[in-house]
């Protein structure tokens, strides 16, 4: 959705890059916007109509049984401390003892790259993590919207920003922002960890993060900081909410792989090595393309088999 000539131009180039993945859309107006979403300003938009939300608890639980149905285990509460690769096989080793196996497919989020690292995988990418934090609208606000409402993104920008959405339970949810985590499961606005935020501060790769989006980085930390400066957000294309409007909601870690040269992956990254594949970076929407993402690792792990 743009609210701006600006972003009038960066929807175009959106919507070419819709059509040439194939995605079926409408293009609408400003009149027809506020038909449809008469609490929502702005100049006009893309309708995709195959937008949708699901209960990502309920998808893994399926996945889940789909596991143990086919022989396989879950084993939860388990951490790996490390990863051994040797000529017939892999070791592993967790705070519950160990384990071999002839082959490892390693989804590690948050720790991929260290993961990926004791498998001897190139070192020139680093995870930075970035908290992405939300606020829930009161349950009176549960009608404000009826679609998912997204701005149109700005290419210069490593984030997507604050956009609108309806939860499987009813209620609307505004976020996320983007602020640098200094822990890699920092979950709270303080969470701090000395070995993570050393690891972050001296890769070269984030002060060229930070160089090229100092801009948008020092309007993000004043957003975190203040509920104020995070609904002036909010109100560019729903000026009705208020502050109190807003209340707390789990925020989230992004895993982002970051390049040495400073390149933030916007796209998957997969590395191999001769008995392991890492995804080393998903980004979003990595949960809604969980099955094809699935697949294709599938694919390169019975390729490697052969």
């Amino acid at each position: 959705m743009a609210t701006n000539r600006v972003e009038l131009d960066r929807l175009r180039g959106l919507e070419e890059r819709t059509t040439a993945n194939g995605i079926q859309f409408e293009r609408i107006d400003q009149a027809e916007l506020r038909r449809r979403e008469p609490r929502i300003v702005g100049l006009g938009g893309l309708h995709v109509r195959s937008t949708a939300i699901v209960s990502y608890t309920s998808v893994v639980r399926a996945m889940a049984a789909e596991v143990t149905t086919n022989g396989g285990e879950i084993r939860l509460g388990e951490r790996v401390v490390s990863v051994r690769e040797e000529v017939d096989q892999v070791n592993l080793e967790t705070d519950r003892g160990g384990m071999r196996a002839r082959r490892l497919i390693a989804c590690a989020g948050l720790f991929a790259d260290r993961v990926a690292k004791w498998c001897g995988i190139e070192d020139d990418f680093k995870i930075v993590p970035f908290r992405g934090e939300y606020y829930r609208l009161g349950s009176e606000k549960n009608k404000i919207v009826n679609h998912l409402i997204y701005p149109v993104p700005d290419p210069a920008l490593p984030f997507l920003g604050v956009h609108l959405t309806r939860m499987i339970d009813g209620c609307v949810t505004v976020g996320p922002n983007a602020v640098l985590s200094l822990k890699r499961e920092g979950y709270s606005r303080f969470a701090f960890s000395a070995a993570d935020s050393l690891e972050t501060l001296t890769y070269p790769g984030f002060w060229c993060v930070m160089r090229q989006n100092l801009r948008s980085g020092s309007d993000e930390l004043p957003n975190s900081l203040f509920k104020t400066r995070y609904l002036a957000q909010c109100r560019k294309y729903c000026p009705e909410l208020r502050a109190s409007d807003l209340h707390d909601y789990p925020p989230g870690v992004r895993a982002q792989a970051v390049m040495r040269d400073g390149t933030m992956v916007h796209d998957f990254l997969i590395r191999k090595t001769r008995r392991t594949i890492h995804v080393c970076n998903a980004p979003s929407p990595a949960a809604t393309s969980a099955m094809p993402i699935g697949r294709e690792v599938a694919r390169q792990a019975v390729a490697l088999a052969a």
